[in-house]
């Protein structure tokens, strides 16, 4: 008597397993000496800002960064089941995600044209 479930019950266990032998073994094999280098918060290349709670200021640009990627990712989401239900779908699906694609592209070339996608 097996359950349906058992397959996602043992890919489930399967995934926890490696992550926690991962980990684990990180402490068995990795490096054993630290510097003050690997301490540090490493921001994308440039020189680490103090941190906020410390009185400095945290770059925008990071955030920004993220959020463009957030909406960029949530249009995907949205797109892939369309491409898979396309044909049943009909016109009035067609319409709507040819208005929804056009919005992101509008977004898109106003962050564009405002220096959002420009690293200095």
């Amino acid at each position: 008597m097996s359950s349906p479930y058992l397959p996602i019950l043992i890919f489930f266990a399967c995934g926890i397993a490696f992550a926690a032998l991962s980990v684990l073994g990180l402490g068995v094999v990795g490096p054993k000496k630290y510097n003050s280098a690997k301490f540090v918060a490493y921001e994308c290349g440039i020189q680490p800002s103090p941190r906020a709670d410390q009185g400095g200021r945290v770059p925008v640009k990071f955030y920004t960064v993220a959020m463009l990627f957030i909406i960029f990712d949530i249009e995907s989401v949205f797109l892939f089941p369309f491409a898979v239900a396309f044909d049943s779908l009909g016109l009035f699906a067609l319409v709507e995600m040819v208005l929804f694609v056009l919005t992101v592209f509008v977004a898109y070339v106003y962050v564009w044209r405002r220096g959002g996608l420009d690293w200095d």
